[in-house]
């Protein structure tokens, strides 16, 4: 299109409401913010990362916001005369206004349809055909409650021709250029990370006084994943914790942990070889995982507890046994969690595939998990016990 077109820019605004409300309002889920008073330095600086930043992969739609040179009509009324004719700068804005925007932005006014039951806004605005030239701008009608009568607005005002910015931005007072940008065949926290280090190394040719950030999606993405890593984290530590409560055993709580290892270990490898990236729901599905898994793990770990409590049953007997009995429930808990799982993972039906993740992550972390649960956790079960319970043994046996 920019070969057909030259001259002009392109822009693809995001189609759907989810992500404008991700993207904070921004056009793009990638949003350098380059800070700072000097606007010219700053315009300067943004072009030099915009060329850098577009060779990064998976970058697609980079283009800075602002244009500094978008033409601009400058009307400086003259107020001396403006008032001698009983004008004011409040009724030059207003009535340029009306004739160029409509009447709705300063007198709302609406026309009840009282058969439909429907109020249409009535809007007063100078045809845009009728205002094609300078002089045709000149001649716009000023009134004003005050006037003896009314004027147009060469009469009362000059208009010269000059250039500005199309768009205005501000963070927190300071002027800022915006560098918007989209993804394409690559992740956004990838894609994001190369951004980060481009902006981290172009930080010595910054402006003095100017600042450089990355907003948008990124920022959401940045503290999403913060949040859901801590709720991961804490939702083991909490499981953790009431099995030690209900075990009354600070070992068992963690012989039943060691298939977590495993869950994530799933998770990661289903999310690789499905090609897809860590997002939200994976990181909702990890967390469900941990849940599932846990269970699981409790269920054996339980019933060899149980077994020990048998005289002359040891520790490797009581693993051994555990394994074997809950096989069939730990399986058709997994299974059944697994298969529930398919549709979502397979991304069926309209928007399927925002869910996706959650599923694939699930059926991952099951897998390996169910596995861990019924080979590794009676494996430790038995180390763990039966090292325990050797110079106990050892000590009855030697008394006379």
């Amino acid at each position: 299109m920019p070969g057909e077109f030259p001259g002009t820019s392109f822009a693809f605004l995001p189609a759907d409401i989810v992500t404008q409300i991700l993207n904070f309002g921004a056009p793009a889920p990638i949003d350098i913010q380059v800070r700072g008073f000097n606007i010219a330095a700053d315009y300067d600086f943004a072009q030099h990362l915009l060329q850098r930043i577009r060779y990064v992969p998976g970058i697609a739609d980079a283009s800075i916001q602002q244009a500094l040179d978008y033409p601009e009509f400058d009307v400086k009324v003259d107020r001396s005369r403006a008032e001698e004719l009983g004008f004011t700068q409040s009724d030059v804005a207003n009535d340029l206004l009306v004739s160029l925007t409509g009447s709705f932005q300063t007198n709302q006014t609406f026309w009840l349809d009282r058969k439909a039951g429907v109020s249409y806004p009535l809007v007063t605005q100078t045809p845009q055909p009728q205002l094609g030239s300078l002089d045709a701008l000149r001649n716009i009608p000023v009134t004003a409650a005050g006037a003896r009568q009314p004027q147009i607005l060469g009469a009362i005002s000059s208009i010269t021709r000059g250039v500005g910015p199309a768009v205005e931005t501000h963070y927190n007072v300071a002027p800022t250029i915006d560098i918007y940008a989209t993804t394409q065949d690559r992740d956004l926290g990838a894609v994001a990370a190369d951004v980060r280090k481009l902006a981290d190394a172009a930080r010595k040719q910054l402006p003095r006084g100017s600042t450089v950030a990355i907003g948008g999606q990124v920022e959401t993405m940045r503290t999403s994943f913060a949040g859901l890593f801590g709720g991961l984290a804490f939702a083991i530590l909490l499981v953790y914790l009431l099995i030690v409560v209900n075990f009354q055993s600070w070992t068992d709580a963690f012989i039943i942990v060691t298939a977590l290892p495993a869950a994530l270990a799933g998770i990661v490898w289903m999310l690789f070889l499905t090609h897809t990236p860590l997002s939200v729901p994976a990181l909702t599905g990890a967390i469900m995982c941990v849940g599932v898994a846990t269970a699981n793990s409790i269920l054996v770990v339980s019933f060899a507890r149980d077994r020990m409590r048998e005289p002359g049953v040891d520790a490797q007997a009581a693993a051994l046994e555990a394994g074997f009995a809950r096989f069939r429930p730990v399986l058709m808990t997994a299974l059944a969690m697994i298969i529930g799982m398919v549709p979502m993972a397979l991304g069926l039906g309209e928007g399927g595939e925002q869910n996706a993740p959650l599923g694939r992550a699930v059926i991952g972390g099951l897998l390996l998990a169910t596995v861990a649960t019924l080979v590794f956790v009676p494996t430790v079960f038995a180390f763990i016990h039966s090292r325990r319970r050797g110079p106990a043994a050892h000590e009855l046996v030697g008394r006379p």
